[in-house]
């Protein structure tokens, strides 16, 4: 029998929103400003599935593609490098629009600022992004990966010339590894999107970086004739892309936001269990957090994220692995006349859980509050490409992690 998706709406008391400002389209014009001056950037392509949305009795079905970006098949890069230009800046007592590639990589920049090294903790995509940065701007970085960790995960990672290791720990506690190493290293700087108490400049510059993403879908979806999405769902490891992502779309339609949906795996679904509890304070999942969705192993809420979305999102769902295999298959096999999406395990699981929502009744009390139906337009990120190809093979070629 398969274990059932777990939803809870949003029911918790609202704060004083103080951190949907970080946010604000401003901030997020100068993140889209600093990557559009890369040589390798282009604006990630917007999948149009008409077919997939009539199959599932929607008006409209966009899925944005993320295995595009920066040639490195996750858009975790994006916070990652805008964390490290804004955290040069303020070093220097400069304004982050003067950070563009070409400075950044000057002879002027290196003879002023000189080398800082970056560390951090991922279970992939987020520290290849660190360290592909700090490769392309001439910095150092050092990255701790979770025990568990994939083989082409880390050989990824140390392609880019960052000191590489895989401890016997899980994710949370490899992050309080890299701040203490950071804490002890001259020029040492932690670049992590989970934000804790006296930790929250850096995790809000990664977000913001997370903001280029969304609104490159903003306008994408406007050039298709979609003035807003009705539902969004974005999925939640600490929470920051969540909170990115609905940040921004707050700000952007002020008065007529979309209905959001945070979507995470069951293993390590902190943000869930804080909406199930329902008093505004975060909760904190702990132990191996063993899940296919290795991206969103993450058992500590980022707390400025958690503000946003306590303050904004409809309804919080755990999701167990299945749902992510199958939001795989669906979205790498799809409707004829539909773009193929090679979404990874973190990618996939907003499809799986869409189509568990729409496709019949078991999940009908969950349709009725989102209120998803044949003129819903729905965006969903597909935030990873095929970053774990034996992995990938198992789901999609021997049917690992059934529905049935």
């Amino acid at each position: 029998m398969k274990e059932q998706i777990k939803w809870t709406a949003n029911r918790m008391p609202k704060s004083e929103d103080k951190n949907l400002e970080l946010m604000s389209l401003a901030n997020v014009a100068k993140a889209r400003f600093f990557h559009s001056s890369f040589p390798q950037y282009s604006i990630t392509p917007l999948a149009r599935l008409d077919g997939m949305a009539k199959y599932l009795g929607l008006g409209g079905l966009f899925v944005k593609d993320e295995s595009f970006r920066f040639g490195l098949n996750a858009f975790k890069v994006l916070g990652g490098s805008f964390a490290m230009a804004r955290y040069i800046a303020k070093e220097m007592g400069r304004d982050v629009s003067e950070m563009t590639y070409d400075y950044l990589t000057s002879e002027a920049f290196r003879r002023e600022f000189g080398q800082a090294t970056f560390f951090t903790a991922t279970d992939g995509n987020h520290g290849r992004g660190v360290a592909w940065a700090a490769h392309r701007l001439g910095q150092k970085a050092v990255v701790h990966m979770p025990k568990g960790s994939s083989k082409p995960r880390y050989d990824n990672i140390a392609k880019e010339g960052a000191q590489v290791t895989i401890e016997e720990v899980n994710y949370d506690d490899c992050v309080r590894m890299a701040a203490a190493e950071a804490a002890e290293t001259k020029h040492g700087v932690v670049v992590q999107d989970t934000a804790w108490e006296g930790y929250e400049e850096i995790p809000s510059w990664i977000m913001q970086g997370y903001g280029t993403m969304a609104g490159e879908a903003a306008d994408q979806l406007r050039q298709m004739g979609i003035n807003r999405p009705t539902h969004v769902f974005v999925q939640a490891g600490v929470g920051s892309l969540a909170g990115a992502v609905v940040g921004f779309f707050t700000n952007l339609f002020p008065n007529d936001p979309p209905k959001f949906v945070v979507v995470e795996a069951r293993a390590a679904d902190c943000l869930y269990q804080g909406a199930l509890a329902g008093d505004g304070e975060p909760r904190i999942v702990d132990g191996d957090l063993q899940t296919i969705m290795a991206g969103l192993a993450c058992g500590e809420p980022n707390i400025l994220s958690w503000d946003i979305l306590r303050n904004h999102v409809s309804a919080f769902v755990s999701c167990p692995d299945w749902v992510s295999a199958r939001g795989m298959r669906m979205l790498g096999v799809p409707v004829k006349g539909d773009p193929t999406v090679i979404s990874g395990e973190s990618g996939a699981v907003g499809m799986g859980l869409l189509a568990a929502i729409m496709e019949t009744d078991e999940y009908k009390d969950l349709r009725d509050h989102l209120g998803l139906d044949r003129f819903s337009q729905v965006l969903l990120f597909s935030t990873e490409g095929n970053t774990d190809p034996m992995k990938f093979r198992k789901v999609l070629w021997d049917g690992e992690y059934p529905t049935v």
